[in-house]
């Protein structure tokens, strides 16, 4: 972590002349160095927003030109434990506090959207067969799946790559699980899922997740196989 704050520091400094408080006319590329300089500085300003959009640019600033005029008013060991806190409990507290209310916003403004206790927020769009649901953890299910972020980008769609998922309930995410049980073979649901009942802090690089996301999944339930009928044909072999 400290070898992390270093070096953005370092890095950032070289943007430091773009930072000052009073600028006329835009910045000055007045030589090769200085032409070099913004563009690290442009660099490290994308790498910053999408790290964090809301930055506080002049704060931002600040910091590099204390830290060049070595005058910070963190010591490393500081900025390290405040950097952690924000990280670990702060932000993921923030997200879920916007999530959780982006998610209460979206059930009163669709009527047919109901929510479950982890927050699932879902519409079944085909019940499916009813006497063919999964129910027990070690039941199995084949499906197509659509996943897509709050922005509604696609991240994941089984129909583009031409397949289907099998999965174990017990292998499913909370959120998943909870959705493939309120439709039967055959149905279709549209589920929008908290962090908390999806992949989490860890996020999916399988399914290309990223850590604390909110997620809409398209479900088609193709297929149910019951354990208990699974453990019956074996019996009667």
């Amino acid at each position: 972590m400290k070898t992390t704050l270093i070096v953005l520091c370092a890095a950032a400094g070289l943007l430091a002349g773009g930072c000052s408080k009073k600028t006329s006319g835009g910045v000055k590329l007045r030589s090769d160095v200085d032409s070099v300089a913004y563009v690290i500085g442009m660099n490290v300003g994308l790498n910053l927003q999408l790290m964090d959009s809301t930055l506080n640019v002049a704060a931002v600033c600040e910091g590099i030109r204390d830290v060049f005029a070595a005058k910070t008013k963190l010591s490393m060991e500081e900025a390290e434990t405040f950097y952690l806190a924000y990280v670990n409990y702060l932000l993921p507290e923030k997200a879920r506090a916007y999530e959780e209310q982006f998610l209460a916003d979206f059930a009163r403004s669709n009527r047919s959207y109901a929510r479950t206790s982890s927050g699932v927020t879902y519409s079944v769009e085909e019940v499916g067969d009813q006497n063919n649901i999964p129910a027990s953890e070690r039941d199995s299910v084949v499906m197509r799946v659509v996943i897509r972020s709050v922005d509604g980008r696609q991240l994941y769609s089984s129909y583009e790559r031409g397949d289907s998922l099998r999965m174990v309930l017990s292998e499913m995410t909370r959120g998943l699980k909870e959705s493939v049980k309120l439709i039967g073979q055959g149905g279709r649901i549209r589920a929008w899922m908290p962090s908390s009942a999806a992949f989490g802090a860890d996020g999916s690089k399988e399914f290309g997740v990223g850590p604390n996301a909110t997620l809409d999944y398209e479900i088609e339930l193709l297929d149910v196989d019951k354990y208990a009928n699974r453990s019956r044909r074996g019996n009667l072999r």
